[in-house]
């Protein structure tokens, strides 16, 4: 029992918020550590910024009929999207003419659609691992932008005592902020708290979705690609 016990131990200490603490700099050896951040990229900035506009475009004129009351309050900005208001003129042109509304894809298919993949949730294959992610569809080249970590992000000065006691998606960044991506317990309570906090009438300044099974920015799973260990390489 107190083998098993110290292998649980070990594998979450990382993320013991005291523990990190009071070891980063005696034991910095034992933990990830870049001397510098532009030796931390993979991909650009501009990339990644490029791909996710890409994505939560397509996202958005899929689903362009739940937003449209929305952006009837905001005319100023509605005028920028040339290609929602084309969007928008040929459905109401369908809609009045066939009295046939247009297909909306999910969130998989849209990701499918635009990047050329997609990805899900499900139990992981290695032993004692949970939920991990993987690729349903499609292929996923190199150096390609394959997922998101939500959650609410803490910044150094900030507490998270309480929120991370037995909590594994503590994820620490290289400039010292913490983001919680569990979607549980008093983690939940305390995203949904700022979410709703933050809100500004009908406008909802972040994405509650992830919480639930039903997502819809299906990049929002990165909580749950397991990290690599000294035995196993991660995805």
């Amino acid at each position: 029992m107190l083998r098993a016990l110290r292998r649980r131990w070990d594998a979450y200490k990382y993320r013991f918020v005291p523990w990190l603490a009071l070891n980063l700099r005696r034991k910095r050896r034992t933990l990830r550590y870049v001397p510098e951040s532009s030796q931390d990229k993979i991909i650009s900035d501009e990339d990644v910024f490029e791909t996710l506009l890409k994505v939560f475009k397509a996202l958005f004129i899929n689903d362009f009929s739940r937003h449209a009351h929305i952006l009837a309050l905001l005319p100023e900005i509605k005028c920028k999207y040339l290609e929602l208001l084309t969007v928008e003129q040929k459905r109401s042109k369908v809609n009045s003419c066939n009295h046939q509304s247009q297909h909306v894809f999910s969130p998989e298919e849209v990701l499918l659609n635009t990047l050329g993949f997609a990805i899900s949730r499900d139990r992981s294959s290695l032993v004692s691992a949970g939920t991990g992610v993987f690729v349903t569809k499609g292929f996923v080249p190199k150096g390609t932008v394959v997922s998101m970590y939500p959650g609410t992000v803490y910044r150094k000065h900030e507490p998270i005592f309480f929120q991370s006691l037995g909590n594994p998606f503590i994820f620490r960044c290289i400039d010292g902020v913490l983001i919680d991506g569990n979607d549980k317990g008093l983690s939940r309570s305390v995203y949904r708290s700022c979410s709703r906090r933050d809100q500004l009438g009908p406008f909802q300044m972040s994405d509650e979705s992830w919480l639930t099974a039903a997502l819809q920015n299906p990049l929002a799973v990165g909580q749950y690609v397991n990290n690599c260990s000294h035995a196993t390489r991660g995805v």
